[in-house]
């Protein structure tokens, strides 16, 4: 379904300064298109803060729970990725190697992003087996040109105007 066809669902004729999205909500087609970009099937949490919000979301929305792992904690075979955290220290993040299916739809979890560093390894693992990041969600995303290529590709939610 193209654009044009989502907007002529939209009631544009109404009172005051609103139009009605409501026609869109009641066309299946539409309404799933629209819906499908914002679906997920598992979140990754980064290690370690991470893990607290990525596991309460998991269980709020009956799905499952993936970690990525500081380097030499996870028994078993991996895939790695290395990056330069908001420290500046060198860090590896690891991520089980059977953990995600191809095609699986993930929202990518951490509690706070300064740089992008830690996410943009955690995605370069997720997409290395196939996922497919829905989302990122964090307490906040600074605001910064080393953050911005994830604002610019990735659907990015933050908690932080209620803070």
């Amino acid at each position: 379904m193209s654009d044009r066809t989502y907007l002529a669902l939209i009631d544009r004729k109404t009172s005051g300064n609103r139009c009605d999205v409501t026609p869109l909500f009641a066309d299946y087609v539409a309404f799933s298109a629209l819906v499908e970009p914002l679906a997920f099937e598992v979140v990754v949490g980064i290690d370690a803060l991470g893990f607290i919000l990525g596991a309460v979301l998991a269980l709020r929305t009956h799905v499952g729970f993936v970690p990525v792992r500081k380097g030499g904690k996870l028994p078993g075979a991996v895939d790695s990725a290395e990056c330069v955290d908001y420290t500046g220290q060198p860090k590896t993040l690891e991520l089980r190697r059977d953990a995600l299916e191809p095609g699986t739809r993930v929202l990518l979890v951490d509690e706070w992003i300064e740089t992008g560093a830690q996410a943009q390894a955690a995605i370069q693992l997720i997409e290395g087996q196939g996922g497919i990041i829905a989302g990122i969600a964090s307490l906040h995303v600074d605001d910064n040109e080393q953050t911005e290529p994830l604002r610019a590709r990735y659907h990015c939610v933050q908690a932080a105007p209620y803070l």
